[in-house]
């Protein structure tokens, strides 16, 4: 893509999502378009800062200016549901995710699951698998007890913190 079909193309972006900067990064070119001017170290990066109005016509193309952002209601947030939270039972405990990844129930999809519900557990022994990065990382119990319930399924992205087992303790 040419430099200005990419910094016209980012300008369109910037207004059409009613963003304040955005920024492309490839191997050997940074753009970043802004809608305020702000002090930018250069560094062999290519930067634009420009209200929609001072871009100038390119290949016949002109930008066009859009309403001032006090005229601009923006429609109300869409309701971002958050994760499901159980409230554990009386005596279970939870299990939490120690990292943002992607929750497996076994090392390969051809093995059996480390846990099952009703099985109990000793401290230290690998319940699941958390991949991140690419990198498959054994999650061991912190407790012995016994798994009441498994509150992810396979292959489910997890957050940082989240809820992963309800355990009995032992």
């Amino acid at each position: 893509m040419i430099l200005r079909d990419m910094i016209m193309e980012l300008v369109s972006i910037l207004k059409s999502e009613d963003l304040d900067e955005i920024e492309v990064r490839t191997f050997w070119r940074t753009v970043r378009v802004a809608r305020r001017s702000r002090p930018v170290s250069m560094s062999g990066e290519s930067v634009v800062s420009a209200q929609a109005s001072e871009v100038p016509a390119i290949d016949g193309i002109k930008p066009t200016a859009g309403p001032s952002p006090e005229t601009v209601q923006k429609p109300p947030p869409p309701d971002t549901p958050e994760l499901p939270r159980t409230e554990p039972d009386e005596g279970l405990e939870e299990i939490l995710s120690p990292m943002v990844g992607t929750f497996y129930t076994s090392p390969t999809p051809e093995s059996d699951a480390f846990v099952t519900t009703g099985q109990h557990v000793e401290k230290g022994q690998v319940i699941c698998v958390i991949e991140a990065m690419k990198l498959m990382n054994e999650i061991e119990a912190e407790k012995s007890g016994t798994i009441r319930k498994i509150l992810v399924s396979n292959s489910q992205p997890v957050e940082f913190g989240q809820p992963l087992f309800l355990i009995e303790s032992a």
